[in-house]
């Protein structure tokens, strides 16, 4: 099934992208069948900060047979967002060839993840920053987790977790806050997640590109609705004003 996964979303690169409202996925993921990857300059009519950013969506074959993401909490000692839950990654640097390579780059040096243990299949569409940073999703799947063994860089990250992707489309740890930017209303998605690592929230830019991986993976929209759209929804529209 992990091995299908792979080979089905290395085949989807370039494809349009996959349908937002699509539901139903077999035991062996055959449903999936795209992903998006935008061009850069789609986005040129936003003042764009000089550096951008790359997330690494790590991805392994849990003990029964489900698809589990590795993800960080924040270092205290951290001068932006302290104790936050995170997915490894970071800025962009001139020596990194794209954005996959920094995704990986910046796994190794939060947590010890090995590049080569890493199969890369694919990038979502870019997602944006309340500070209008550019962020781009890279999805990875770790076929060995046996080999890794987490090495923490103690000024970046304080705990590394891991959680069933599937959670990010169900209601059962879900729950969402009314925030405001711009003179707009929008809506924060929370996940609250306990394992014996301690209790921790997903959420913000986080749990926005989870859910946004879960539905394109599982082909299925998240069961929760609201009547705001979140902060990535409120962007594009704003967005598609200026433009």
């Amino acid at each position: 099934m992990f091995q299908r996964l792979g080979k089905q979303l290395e085949l989807s690169r370039g494809h349009e992208e996959v349908e937002k409202d699509s539901c139903g996925v077999g035991s062996d993921f055959e449903a999936v069948e795209s992903v998006a990857v935008k061009n850069d300059d789609q986005s040129s009519c936003v003042n764009w900060r000089e550096g951008r950013a790359a997330v690494l969506i790590c991805i392994f074959e849990g003990q029964e047979g489900e698809l589990r993401v590795i993800l960080t909490k924040r270092s205290m000692k951290m001068s932006s967002h302290p104790g936050d839950v995170a997915l490894p990654g970071g800025k962009v640097e001139e020596g990194d060839a794209d954005d996959s390579a920094a995704a990986l780059r910046e796994a190794m040096e939060e947590i010890g993840l090995e590049p080569n243990l890493v199969q890369v299949v694919a990038t979502l569409e870019p997602f944006i920053s309340q500070h209008l940073l550019k962020v781009v999703p890279v999805v990875g799947l770790l076929a060995r987790k046996g080999d890794f063994r987490p090495s923490l860089n103690t000024d970046e990250v304080d705990a590394i977790f891991d959680v069933p992707l599937e959670m990010f489309l169900k209601e059962d740890n879900y729950r969402c806050e009314e925030r405001e930017w711009m003179g707009q209303k929008y809506i924060i998605h929370l996940f609250d997640f306990e394992c014996e690592k301690g209790v921790f929230v997903i959420w913000g830019l986080t749990a926005g590109i989870l859910i946004r991986a879960a539905s394109v993976i599982y082909r299925c929209s998240p069961c929760f609705k609201g009547d705001l759209p979140d902060f990535q929804q409120l962007q594009r529209s704003l967005l598609n004003i200026l433009a």
